[in-house]
């Protein structure tokens, strides 16, 4: 694949000269020693194809992304084959873009680490499988990395963090709140009970046909709702935040997706417009939906704030609330999140929008964070598999539901 072996299996006999070519390019040289331990990450979880080559100071090398959200934007959705096959066409690309970015040689990696768990399982089949033949050939190190982990962790590779802190992932595919003792070390406070708010946020916007709004036509779902949502007012509908009387720190998402729906199919009636046609009151409903999904967030965010400096977990005075995930990028719910820090003498920390989303850097850096742990280094791969579900930690949720703690309501100006 990356480098020059007559045995390689990974490329047929005519790309090899590709291969050697790229190799020269990036001066591959056996042997060499680097000073720095250096770490290529590999993503494929769902839907973007990514690499990076970090180093053991934080500095990012070199990286690569293929996105593939326009040819699901068109579809409606993700399709997971479709997927698969446009990771195995640019896979290879990418991560020889990423590596000739770096300027080093593949001999020089101290490990490559890949996303295995969790995600769509065709997708990730192919991160593994590019990777295993890769460590193989270049008879380095690998380490699997959890993408929730990456994606908690990443915050460290931007500022300086120590543990513990509180991690809020929110995206397309999960919902979680978690506390980040120490590299592979989580406390799992609650999750959503059903689907992520992203993919909530994603279905609400193809209900409302913003895919056919001139303003919105090339954004995903929950872009489009954010931006819409700035010309609505969202006080014209009276929808209830989910699980008001559950005193825990879980989630749900899909009985506010029903609600909506239910709104969307009476206001169709009232506007005496057909399914698929855009509403006069598009960006109403898309307020009104983005700020219950802020005070849902927030409100259980706060409960596990109070939690764990309730048990001594967090610091009184100096917690660190981390927010990550597609979703944060949500300017609206990070202000609603930034309220709820302020209340709890919080600093609320969210990585860099390019960093929120999936990409190689945080494969890479988790890496690079289990590389100084000495966690999860494999110099064995047999029998490694990607596992589609895959918790995130040692859940105590249900200690948490019976702590039962009263959360104190916030006044959300937003």
């Amino acid at each position: 694949m990356l480098v020059l072996s007559k045995t390689a299996r990974i490329f047929s006999k005519p790309r090899k000269r590709e291969v050697r070519g790229f190799l020269r390019s990036i001066n591959f040289r056996p042997g060499t020693l680097f000073l720095h331990k250096l770490v290529l990450g590999i993503e494929t979880s769902c839907d973007d194809t990514a690499a990076a080559v970090v180093d053991d100071t934080g500095n990012v090398l070199g990286e690569a992304i293929h996105s593939q959200t326009e040819v699901h934007l068109k579809a409606g959705g993700i399709i997971p084959p479709v997927a698969q096959q446009l990771h195995k066409e640019n896979i290879q690309r990418i991560v020889e873009d990423a590596l000739s970015a770096s300027r080093i040689s593949p001999s020089e990696l101290s490990a490559v680490a890949t996303t295995i768990k969790p995600g769509l399982a065709l997708s990730l089949g192919v991160g593994l499988s590019f990777s295993l033949q890769l460590v193989n050939q270049l008879k380095k190190p690998f380490i699997p990395i959890h993408h929730m982990e990456a994606h908690a962790l990443t915050i460290r590779l931007t500022h300086k963090v120590e543990f513990p802190f509180i991690v809020l992932l929110i995206s397309g595919g999960h919902c979680l709140l978690a506390l980040v003792q120490g590299v592979s070390d989580f406390l799992l406070l609650g999750k959503s009970l059903d689907i992520a708010p992203g993919d909530m946020l994603d279905k609400v916007a193809r209900r409302l046909s913003l895919i056919k709004h001139p303003e919105c036509s090339t954004m995903s779902g929950g872009r489009a709702i954010e931006h819409l949502a700035k010309q609505g007012n969202r006080w014209l509908f009276d929808i209830n935040p989910p699980m008001q009387n559950a005193k825990n720190c879980d989630f749900s998402f899909t009985g506010l997706q029903h609600i909506t729906d239910k709104i969307i199919m009476q206001k169709e009636r009232e506007e005496g417009v057909e399914k698929g046609q855009i509403l006069s009151s598009a960006a109403d409903i898309a307020a009104a939906v983005q700020h219950i999904t802020a005070c849902h967030l927030a409100k259980r965010t706060h409960r596990a704030i109070l939690f764990c400096k309730q048990k001594n977990l967090l610091s009184q005075t100096n917690a660190v609330l981390v927010v990550s995930g597609g979703v944060a990028s949500n300017l609206y719910i990070r202000r609603a999140l930034e309220i709820v820090a302020n209340a709890t003498q919080c600093t609320l920390l969210c990585p860099p929008p390019r960093l929120c989303t999936d990409n190689g850097i945080m494969i890479a850096w988790n890496g690079i964070e289990r590389l100084r742990a000495g966690l999860g280094i494999l110099h064995d791969v047999e029998g490694i598999r990607y596992e589609p579900k895959c918790p995130l930690g040692v859940d105590i949720s249900k200690e948490v539901a019976e702590a039962a703690i009263k959360v104190p309501r916030l006044k959300m100006k937003i």
